[in-house]
Formats: C-alpha cells, structure tokens, sequence
C-alpha cells in the first residue's frame, strides 16, 4: 500500500491580504474588552455587503431599502439571530452568548463566496476561533467547512485533531478528544439522548474519543460512548457502546470486527475472547 501525504502548496499570489484578514480577526476576538457582536457583523458585512460596510445602522433603519435586504444586514450582527442550542433548557447564557458571535462568524463564513471551498483560509480562521469557542483546544486543530456544535463551549480536544466537512459535534453533555483524533464527512458526534416516551426528557453524557482514535464517513457515535485509543468507528456506522483499543466497529448497531494490525499483544488476545466468549459483539 502506497504512502500518500499530503502535497504543500505555493501561497496564494493574495496571500498577504489573507495575512493581514485574519491577523485583524485574531486581534479582535482575543481582545478582551472588544464587543464580539459588533466585530462579528463588521468582518461579515464586508464580505456580503461591502456597500453597507460603513452605515450598517443607518441601512438597517432606512425604510427605502426592501425590507429584505435590510433583515439580510440586520442578520450579519449575531444578537439579530437565534440558535437552536439557545432553546435549549441547560445552555448556560453567560458561556452562550460569549462563543455566540463566533459560531456566526465560523458558520456564516462557510456559507459566503470567500469560505466555500476556500481550504487554506478556512482552516486558518477556523484555527483561530476554536481556542476561543471551546473549553479547550491544542495545538495545530484541523476543520474543513461546514462543521457545526451544540455549544461549542463543551469541547475539548488534544493535539493534531482533524474535522472533516459536515460533521456535527453535538456537545450538549460534553464531547472531548485526544491527540491525533479524526473525524470524516458528515459523522456525527452526540452527547445527548432523548427518551423514547418524552422527547422533553433529555440525558446529557459525555462521549470520549481518545488518542489516534478514527470516526469514519457517515458514522455516528451515541452520547456516552467512549471510542478508546485507536479505535475505530466504520462508515455508516453507529456506535451504542464503547469501543475497544485498537478496535474497529461497523455496522449498526456497530459490532468488533477486526483488530488493527499494529495493535499491541494483549489487544489481539482481547479479540480472541471476544470471538470465542461474547457472541453479541
């Protein structure tokens, strides 16, 4: 099997603008005294409506301007939107409404001309953002567009972290990840469940997935799971329970197949008796 990695390529020949955008983005949402839904809609009403960069009230105001366009610019300041997380009963409003602006920022971006598939500088501005939205997050984190949170303020993750694009990490209980973890296209991350007698009667859980650990495309993985070190979760698959070190689970529910083959000793005579004692695996 052929090694194939990752090609490095020349910047962009607008690179030093891209520079000097997101050096102003990092400015502003590490400044602890800056009013994020102000800046949020700035940086956003430059990219969708330069015209009313500069009189973004008074636009919002006119009523000449087509009440369209005028709910279009009034939507670019986050405090004229709601989110779904914010319905929800357990969102802390304090914690909330400080990563809010940002979620904007993060989710509307992807949806403007200039995100897209705009691979460099979405991964550059949503690296800068995540250290402000998640309760923690190390170094070199990798998101391609279209990821989106419960909170945001419930994540945690390792080193090295790779999301892929459409992904869901549904953080209302909590989702943490270790080093090296990376979750495919449109994998879903859940730490919450409802009732199936009373939708109102939720239980939220953390769901862990540690180090080197592998979500792969379409796969979900149910609140309170813990995917253990270099597990690995199959495509299309759901995990209801935990999965083994070293393991890989398909299926739905998701079941041990295959242990990888640079697993240590120990988890190679854990699938033995597996195979041999535990049928419903």
């Amino acid at each position: 099997m052929a090694i194939k990695r990752l090609r490095t390529l020349s910047p962009a020949p607008i690179g030093s603008v891209a520079d000097a955008w997101l050096e102003r983005i990092a400015a502003g949402v590490a400044d602890p005294s800056i009013d994020r839904s102000r800046f949020c809609r700035e940086i956003l009403c430059e990219l969708a409506y330069p015209g009313y960069a500069n009189n973004w009230e008074t636009a919002v105001a006119d009523a000449k301007i087509p009440a369209g366009t005028r709910l279009a610019i009034a939507a670019l300041d986050p405090r004229n939107v709601t989110l779904e997380p914010e319905y929800y009963a357990e969102c802390d409003d304090a914690k909330f409404q400080r990563v809010k602006p940002l979620l904007w920022l993060w989710y509307s971006f992807d949806r403007l001309p200039l995100g897209g598939q705009n691979v460099d500088l979405g991964v550059r501005l949503r690296r800068i953002l995540a250290p402000q939205i998640f309760k923690k997050c190390g170094e070199r984190f990798k998101a391609f567009q279209h990821v989106e949170f419960s909170f945001g303020y419930n994540v945690e993750c390792g080193d090295d972290v790779v999301v892929h694009r459409h992904v869901l990490l549904d953080d209302r209980g909590g989702i943490v990840m270790g080093n090296k973890v990376s979750i495919s296209d449109y994998a879903n991350i859940y730490s919450h469940t409802h009732s199936i007698v009373e939708q109102a009667d939720v239980t939220n859980a953390p769901t862990i997935l540690e180090d080197g650990v592998r979500i792969t495309y379409h796969a979900t993985v149910l609140a309170g799971v813990r995917v253990a070190t270099q597990g690995m979760v199959g495509a299309v698959a759901v995990a209801t329970k935990d999965v083994r070190p070293y393991h890989v689970n398909v299926g739905i529910p998701a079941k041990s197949v295959r242990v990888k083959p640079n697993a240590p000793a120990d988890s190679w005579a854990a699938a033995r008796t597996m195979n041999v004692n535990d049928k419903s695996e």
